[in-house]
């Protein structure tokens, strides 16, 4: 059983206190643990958020850093990792909360020869009128064990994963990815010509914090433009890009791109509001990527 761990926290604009005392009560009850953990704040704006998180340097063994400038989801990643003092690394998103009870002994249980473990994800809630949560609910069967499994490098998400630290200092994530999107997709990829194969274990982390539907149309477009950017590494990656693939081979991509063209302002207004559909959500995107 690993007895040294690091649980590292990105986050900008989430509240995290109650995820750092969930994560401190059970790792003091684990017997022998030597363990920190760390909250990086990346550039968050909202004073209040700020505020509450300022509670977590006062409990035992964890800290709280404020960094003014927005450095991007891999480069605080890698900032994390290299400020860290154990052996293993568990990154948490900020967002995320607890439902297992021995959800860190889940993780320090497993073979020291799985140097990258990643756990998985549920969705929590009821939020039928939030886009967000109707397209996480959707892709939550596609995300089970079962399914990770079968592809181990392709369905990884950096929001819930743990490794060692010397291979995340050797290889770690691509700091071209400073938008939002696409940095834990790239970071399997790489890891998989590296010859690492990514663990799968079932121990998720909650999703059940979901953005107003207009900010997450915004953070939709700017995860499809660092898709754009970086559509050669990623082309067998990314469902977008093949479907874009397809339309482009039976000449259907000039079509659905004056389509967009002619009604993103309308279906956009569709998306934000009160009822937003998931079907016109995911034309949305591929008019988007087009």
């Amino acid at each position: 059983m690993k007895t040294s761990l690091s649980i590292l926290i990105p986050t900008r604009n989430d509240k995290c206190l109650r995820l750092v005392k969930a994560l401190s009560l059970q790792a003091n009850k684990i017997q022998g643990l030597q363990y920190e953990i760390i909250v990086a704040d990346d550039g968050s704006t909202d004073k209040e958020v700020i505020a509450e998180n300022k509670a977590i340097s006062g409990i035992d063994d964890c800290h709280y850093i404020i960094r003014g400038e927005n450095v991007g989801r891999s480069a605080i990643r890698n900032y994390l990792s290299q400020i860290a003092h154990q052996q293993w690394l568990l990154f948490i998103d900020g967002d995320m909360s607890l439902e297992n009870d021995d959800f860190l002994r889940s993780y320090l249980q497993t073979n020291d020869e799985q140097n990258v473990v990643y756990g998985g994800y549920k969705v929590n809630g009821n939020a039928k009128e939030n886009l967000r949560y109707k397209y996480e609910k959707h892709s939550e069967k596609a995300h089970s064990l079962n399914n990770r499994l079968k592809h181990p490098n392709k369905d990884f998400h950096t929001s819930n994963f743990l490794i060692h630290k010397e291979l995340m200092l050797q290889y770690p994530l691509d700091k071209q990815y400073r938008g939002y999107g696409y940095e834990d997709v790239a970071y399997g990829k790489f890891l998989q010509e590296t010859g690492i194969t990514i663990s799968h274990i079932d121990n998720p982390v909650v999703f059940n914090q979901f953005e107003n539907n207009e900010d997450f149309i915004n953070k939709t477009e700017e995860s499809i433009r660092t898709l754009k950017t970086h559509q050669k590494e990623l082309r067998d990656y990314s469902r977008i890009i093949r479907l874009a693939d397809n339309l482009e081979a039976i000449r259907l991509s000039s079509l659905v791109r004056r389509l967009f063209q002619k009604r993103q302002q309308r279906w956009r207004m569709q998306l934000c509001g009160s009822n937003p559909s998931l079907f016109l959500f995911n034309l949305y995107k591929i008019g988007y990527y087009l």
